[in-house]
């Protein structure tokens, strides 16, 4: 795949995956400007972790690192691709369905292990009520990844881009219309998410359907190809289930600690915006892609794939870096600071924000490079990389406590992201031969980093002495508008200049091949 084509791949989900997120931040607004940091909120965030953190243990991480190779060598050789994708999707459902019910049944035990600082508090009753309601989405969007993994292995990547969307649209509809109406908040928050996931299933099996992908639901069975499947699904299983350890580690920790579950929260999502855009886009594209060349042995093709990914990566990341940094609080102020959200709740998550930032080149590196173990069909290797950055994070967490209390969690999920992009590199030198970066790689790469630095500089300076003049929300919205706008065209002048963007290399993008 070209490079070209490859940004136009990314593209092509990232404006997807930006509307999502988006729509997801304005979600988040309407959160802390509605309900406002408290126990209501602290109980949602944590019954809503739930079901997304299985998701990625059964389907987006585990079962589709093993499934999309699959599944690509099959469309690759026309080997009954849609029996396989037939089979793959009964299975899941049917372990779901299971897994489903039991934890419905085990929610108290759940909510406790996942956040003991709430147990004998106003937050756990509510907790455990909210994860019952909430967790059979984790049945729903678990096969709608299945329909995406395959549908991206087919080259349609639209659809399971913009089925996120239908998540965040559902929930901002259900609040602003409880609200709107003086109804129960919290009880129309919590019902609207099975529902989206529903609404998120339909579409992709839809566009399925469409794209020629036939499924035959069935009683499922332990097919040979179902073994190898699980086989290989089994070390990314435990390998994400290390990555969501680290998460709920974090949580336990900031339960002890009143709002802090939400402090955290809100900066997770602002990180998560640029990390999701980007950082989740390449990798979808990258992952199908890799497996391709791989498996024709076209070394040329793949290193040209990585090398054009880690481009993208770089030049997107270092920027959204500097300024989550250096300007976390006009940010924060522009988005949380209204309604039931005050001054110093503003100031704790513009805090997490800033140490979440330094590591956010480090969490969408390990999109560029995780995918080159799973084209390759290793699972084993990473989750070997993701046990030694458990145990680093846990300690991290757990240790600084008495010396930085409520943040442990942020600063530990940095310092074991930068961990796990070390070992990854350095475990990624058996492909030498894709990795390897060009002279006009290294070249770019130093453009964007001097680039970034600058415009960070610049906004650092224009806030110190601005900052202090804005007090209205009007203003906070609109002096952060100012601020994303002015780095934004700055960055760009300053890497065109230097010769690591251009214009024309963006409208080429765009034109059809």
């Amino acid at each position: 795949m070209k490079p070209l084509k490859i940004l136009k791949n990314v593209t092509t989900v990232g404006v997807w995956t930006l509307a999502s997120r988006v729509l997801g931040l304005i979600r988040d607004v309407i959160f802390f400007t509605i309900i406002g940091v408290g126990p209501v909120l602290d109980a949602f965030f944590v019954a809503f972790r739930l079901p997304n953190m299985f998701r990625r243990f059964f389907a987006e991480g585990a079962f589709n690192a093993s499934f999309v190779p699959m599944f690509s060598k099959r469309l690759e050789t026309n080997d009954n691709p849609n029996y396989f994708l037939s089979q793959s999707f009964n299975i899941l459902a049917f372990i779901l369905i299971f897994f489903t019910i039991l934890c419905i049944l085990c929610m108290p035990a759940l909510i406790w292990l996942t956040a003991g600082g709430f147990y004998q508090d106003a937050r756990f009753d509510l907790a455990v009520d909210y994860g019952r309601i909430i967790f059979p989405y984790i049945l729903f969007v678990s096969l709608s990844s299945v329909l995406s993994g395959a549908l991206n292995s087919k080259g349609f990547f639209a659809a399971s881009a913009a089925a996120p969307i239908l998540l965040n649209l559902t929930i901002i509809t259900a609040v602003t219309t409880a609200w709107y109406f003086n109804l129960e908040i919290a009880y129309y928050l919590v019902w609207s998410i099975p529902l989206a996931g529903i609404l998120q299933l339909f579409l992709l099996w839809r566009a399925a359907k469409t794209a020629g992908l036939v499924i035959k639901l069935s009683r499922p069975c332990i097919s040979p190809e179902i073994k190898n499947l699980f086989a290989i699904a089994a070390p990314a299983a435990m390998a994400n289930g290390v990555v969501q350890i680290n998460i709920l580690v974090g949580q336990v920790v900031a339960s002890f600690y009143a709002g802090a579950v939400s402090w955290l929260y809100g900066a997770d999502r602002l990180y998560q915006l640029p990390l999701g855009v980007v950082g989740v886009a390449v990798g979808i594209v990258l992952l199908p892609e890799l497996a391709r060349r791989l498996q024709t042995k076209d070394i040329e093709g793949a290193r040209t794939a990585f090398s054009g990914a880690s481009e993208i990566v770089f030049f997107l990341s270092f920027p959204a870096t500097a300024a989550l940094c250096l300007i976390p609080l006009p940010i924060t102020s522009a988005l949380f600071e209204h309604g039931m959200t005050d001054r110093e709740d503003v100031k704790a998550i513009a805090l997490a924000t800033a140490i979440y930032g330094l590591g956010l080149p480090a969490f969408m590196i390990q999109k560029v490079l995780q995918p080159l173990y799973f084209a390759d069909g290793d699972t084993k290797t990473p989750f070997k990389f993701a046990l030694v950055t458990m145990v680093v994070n846990a300690l991290l967490s757990i240790g600084l406590i008495p010396w930085l209390g409520w943040i442990s969690p942020a600063v530990a999920t940095t310092f074991s992201a930068w961990v796990m992009v070390i070992l990854l590199f350095k475990g990624a030198q058996i492909y030498k031969d894709i990795i390897k970066f060009e002279t006009h790689n290294l070249v770019r790469l130093r453009v964007i980093s001097i680039s970034s630095v600058v415009m960070g500089g610049v906004l650092w300076l224009i806030n110190f002495f601005l900052i202090d003049l804005v007090e209205t929300t009007i203003q906070r919205i609109l002096y952060c508008g100012f601020l994303v706008f002015f780095g934004t065209i700055l960055y760009l002048l300053l890497v065109q200049t230097n010769g690591a963007f251009s214009l024309k290399m963006i409208k080429k993008v765009f034109k059809k091949n």
